[in-house]
Parts: structure tokens; sequence; C-alpha cells
């Protein structure tokens, strides 16, 4: 019975080891549907990456020129399971001898794979300074889950956006620096595996622009290049979207161009999937989805691209995972139109720019941040000695009873610095406001560049007399020295109130840059945000401040007092002290008194000076 027991067990072993290549190499592994896509999932159609063998013939579809979408075979090299958290993908290689010349192509993100005739993912990550086309493909199965997760499409379309402290005034410094540092991420390995980065092709925007693009942009891993238009024609109207073909998001639309480039993987209906990673990543989206034209592959030792250009707009983005991107055919976007003039001391004509540019909460002030320096700079860097005199109005739309932002102002001697803080600081507020939802509806922008300095010193100021009485009259002089030695005077006169009680009182005069700081400590309330309405209050106050004025302010006693946005400077102390109780939620200050007299210069007074008065009895 023992030697009988001993032969079955090596005849079974025999058996295993003569038949286990063929159930672990089998043709036709089972097909199963994936859990979560029943009702989408077609096993004639998809392969899950269970049965995905190395060896198996395979093929991608991408546009290498113009519109074509064209077939190039792959070599299936290994599955990898949990190469990245709860990630698996398909690794393949490029035998054709154009995807060996230029290695791993940035925008053939989405590029559809097949294996077995069957749909298997997209092209969507790789190594840098790889030497073969080696491709790491997302699963089509991840990527149908794109949107399909509860939590989809409940966010806001434009993004998680912008967080400003509305508690503080506002300061569109600030505001900057805060756009400024948005896209911040970590230095990318070089010998890690990392998403095929999506071209950003720009259009009409000089070398300084794509630097300022790279920096910022940059981190999203995008990939910014020079490209160019498509001339219309009936070829740009034939083109669809297709697997294989190119799917482009034109971020600035116009007369001037910002496309992201990628690739389509699949088409449901009027359901487009594409790319094989994230764009921005946050789930729920609104951004306009088009064809595209490749005008050339540019091969590269460290990253190969596409060059490549939108054409026709054809529906929207509406999902943004990790895994794809998930669009509409036929939806529709919505952007913000810009109108911009530029007129340039070195250019013989003004240019005049009509744009759309992607309605984003992150992304609108950063883009229009772009497009202002850009078309700005195009004629050349700024002279030492510059002056910029802009105009810019900023409508809204589901904003009853709310003004548009509109203002005019000046810099000079500071480049474009103050030109984009006071053009991007209010829509950026606006879009990322915690109290109502705003929608841009247009912004229209002026700008006038003249070669000259207008920067301005306080030379001498002089009081008529020192000591006065209420009631009485005086006057300073104030005589001002300009960057070419010039010098001008002015008189301010002043009638000290009747009430005014006896003491010394300080005498300011500054440009309107000291002026907006000494309403800064004085009166807060006047730069800070309650609702939508005080909001665009408080960005008008400051944007209408002049600085080309010249203020001479007569420090006076509180008087009254300011409670939120609410003014009272005529109060008496009996009625303050009920207004001041602890127990009312609103907070009370005093008010402060001041006389304030401005003449404008047309220089910039960038120094201020202090002087007493004495008011006697």
């Amino acid at each position: 019975m023992t030697r009988i027991f001993e032969k079955v067990k090596i005849l079974l072993f025999l058996f295993a080891a003569f038949f286990s290549p063929v159930l672990c190499q089998g043709d036709e592994p089972q097909k199963t549907i994936p859990r979560g896509l029943e009702g989408i999932w077609d096993p004639a159609k998809y392969i899950s990456i269970d049965e995905v063998r190395p060896g198996m013939e395979a093929y991608v579809l991408t546009v290498y020129k113009e519109t074509a979408v064209e077939k190039f075979p792959l070599d299936v090299i290994s599955v990898l399971y949990n190469i990245f958290p709860g990630r698996n993908a398909i690794l393949v290689r490029g035998t054709d001898e154009r995807f060996i010349h230029s290695g791993p192509v940035a925008g053939c993100s989405g590029s559809p794979v097949y294996i077995n005739g069957r749909l298997a993912g997209a092209l969507a990550f790789g190594w840098i300074f790889s030497k073969d086309p080696l491709y790491g493909v997302t699963t089509i199965e991840d990527m149908l889950r794109a949107g399909q997760t509860e939590a989809a499409g409940q966010g806001m379309k434009d993004g998680p956006g912008l967080t400003f402290d509305f508690s503080s005034p506002i300061d569109f410094a600030v505001v900057q620096e805060k756009i400024s540092t948005a896209f911040a991420a970590p230095p990318t390995k070089l010998t890690g595996a990392t998403a095929l980065p999506s071209p950003l092709i720009v259009s009409g925007l000089p070398d300084s622009a794509l630097a300022e693009l790279d920096g910022s942009l940059g981190q999203l891993g995008l990939m910014v290049v020079p490209g160019g238009g498509v001339k219309p024609g009936p070829d740009v109207c034939d083109v669809k979207i297709t697997p294989g073909s190119c799917l482009v998001v034109p971020l600035v639309a116009g007369d001037i161009r910002l496309d992201v480039v990628g690739t389509v993987t699949e088409v449901r209906g009027d359901e487009v999937y594409g790319f094989g990673h994230s764009f921005l990543g946050y789930g729920a989206v609104d951004l306009p989805m088009a064809t595209g034209q490749v005008h050339t592959v540019m091969a590269s030792v460290m990253r190969s691209f596409k060059v490549a250009t939108s054409m026709n707009i054809v529906g929207a983005l509406t999902t943004d995972e990790s895994r794809a991107v998930r669009g509409r055919l036929g939806a529709k976007a919505r952007m913000i139109p810009l109108s911009l003039r530029i007129d340039r001391y070195n250019d013989p004509e003004q240019r005049v720019y009509n744009c759309q540019i992607a309605d984003n909460r992150l992304l609108t002030p950063l883009l229009l941040r772009i497009v202002i320096a850009g078309t700005t700079l195009l004629k050349g860097n700024l002279p030492p000695d510059n002056t910029i005199e802009y105009k810019c109005s900023i409508e809204m739309d589901d904003a009853p009873g709310t003004p548009a932002v509109v203002f005019e102002s000046i810099s000079t001697d500071q480049g474009l610095t103050e030109l984009i803080r006071d053009s991007i600081g209010p829509v950026a507020l606006l879009m990322n406001n915690p109290f109502s939802r705003v929608r841009i509806k247009s912004i229209d922008l002026d700008v006038r560049v003249r070669e000259k300095n207008i920067i301005a010193g306080i030379w001498s100021a002089t009081l008529s007399k020192s000591k006065i009485k209420p009631g009485e009259n005086f006057s300073v002089q104030v005589v001002t020295e300009s960057f070419q030695a010039e010098k001008r005077s002015y008189n301010f006169d002043f009638t000290v109130p009747e009430n005014t009680p006896a003491g010394n009182y300080q005498l300011i005069i500054c440009g309107g840059q000291g002026y907006e700081e000494f309403l800064r400590k004085s009166v807060p309330h006047r730069f800070t945000a309650e609702n939508l309405q005080t909001l665009v209050g408080a960005i008008n106050y400051i944007l209408t401040i002049g600085k080309d004025d010249l203020h001479c302010i007569m420090v006076l006693p509180a008087s009254g007092v300011a409670m939120e946005s609410a003014e009272l400077p005529e109060l008496p102390a009996t009625k303050a002290l009920i207004l001041g109780d602890a127990k009312r939620a609103n907070t009370m200050q005093a008010f402060p008194g001041w006389i304030d007299k401005k003449i404008g210069t047309g220089s910039i007074i960038m120094d201020q000076k202090i002087m007493k008065v004495t008011v006697e009895r």
C-alpha cells in the first residue's frame, strides 16, 4: 500500500510539472469583469491585467505627424503589480524605428495600448534619460474608473483654489506671493518612474513668458515648449476625437495660445478618456477639450516631446483623477474673455490681443499673469527708466448689486510688479472668496509703457506759521525734486477745526504709497471684507488710491467709533460707551481724525516728511 501511495505522489508531481506552464501561460485565461465596472466592461473589447503575459502581441495607436493615427508595434515586457500604492501597470517597449530613435515621448500620454487585439490601457509613465522606448501602461481598468466614485463631480468644478486670510486687511503683495508659490512641488528623482510630462505648447509669447511658465506650471508635470497655431481650413473641421488622436486642453485660446497636449485612450459614446495620469488631479473640473495637430516629434536625449497645437474645441474635461482624465463631447467649458491692449514706446503700433482664459480658481490668476507679462515684454525687456500707465475693468456674472472692479493707475521704476499685482490680485480674491460664488464675466486691460522715470522726492516743506488757533488758517509749501533734478512747488491750505483741543499735531507729507500705509494703520476696516459687497468695495478702495498724488495730512484726535465697515466719526462718547459693551459680538475701535489735502503731481513720491504744528486756545 505504501509503495502504491508513493507512486501516485510521483505521478501527481510529474503531472503538475508538465502541465503547469500551460496553466500559467494559457492563451485564453478566464475573462472576468473587474469589480465596479459592471455595465461598462466588455470582455471582448478590453483585456484585464490578469490576462496579460510577457511576449503577447501588442501595439499602440498615436499621432507622430499631422492628425493621422498610426499603429506602432510593442513588446510586452512584464506586468508590474503595486508599482505605485494600489496601482498595477504593464511594462512595454516600442520596436518601431521612430520609437527607438525618440525614446519615451512627452505627449504620448494616453496613447491606447492593445494586447491580443483588446484595449489594455494607455502609455502613461517612463524614466528620465531612458535609452529605450520603455513605457509604463496605466490599465484600462483604472482609467474607466475615472469619475465613477460617489464623490466625483460633487466638488467645485474649478478646483480647490487658493486660500487667503480675509480677516486681515487685503494686501495684493501677499496675494501675488501666494499665487507664485501655489505650484511648489518636490524635485523629481532621476531614477524613479514618473508620469510622462504633458507638453504645454505656448504660442504668441516671448521666451521670458516660457521661463515663467516653466517655473510655475512645470511643477504640475507640464513641459513648456514654444509652438505655433494652425491655419484654419476644412481639414481642421474634419478631425475627430478617436483612440490615438490628439487630446488638447486649451488653457488660453485666441491670439495667445497655451495648449496642454496628450492623447485619447478610449471613446464611449460621448465620454472621452485620456492621458493615463492626472492633469491637475483634483477630481471635478471644467476645462475645454479640443482636437489637435502634431507638427513633429522633437527627439531629445533628456525627454522627447510632441510639438502640437489645438484645433477645434469639441467638448469639456469633467474629471481629472490620478489615473486618467475624462471629458464629454459637446459639453462647453466656461472661459473668461480677456481684451488686452499694449502701447509701448518702441513699438510703432498698438497691439491688441483678444483671448479666452480657462475659468479655474487656481489657474486663472497665474495664466493672467503670464499673458500680461508676455504681451508687455513682447518687444523686449523694459528699459532701466520706465513708467507704466494702466487701466483695468473686471466685470462679474451672478453678482447682482455688486459693481465691477474698475481702476486706473501708474507705476515707475517697478518693472511689471505693480501692474501684475494690481491686475491679478482682484481676480484671485474674487474667484477664491469664501462669501459668494463669483464668475468673472470679462477682463479688459490697457497698458501704456513709456521710457521715462517719474520718481520724485520731497526737497523741502515749509509752514506759513507753526502756532495756530482753532478756526484759523495756515498753509504748507512743499517742494519736490524729480529724477531729472526738476523742482516743483505745491501749496496746501488748512483750516483748523473750531473744536480742536490745544496741543501738538503731526503733519504728514507723503505720496500715494505713504498715504496707503497711513490708511492701513488708521482705518484697517476699509481694507477688510465681511461679504462680497465689502470685498469689492475694499478692492476698489485700494486701487483708487492715486500713486502719483502728493498728500498733506493733519492728524487730529480720535472722534467717534468704527464698527466693522460702519464709520461713526461724530458719535458722542456716551453713545460710544453703549456700543462698546463687551457683550456685543461686533468689534469696535476708535475712529481717528485727520484732514487730508491732496494734489495730483504726475510723479511718484517715494519718501515722506513729518512736521509738527501747535494748536493754542
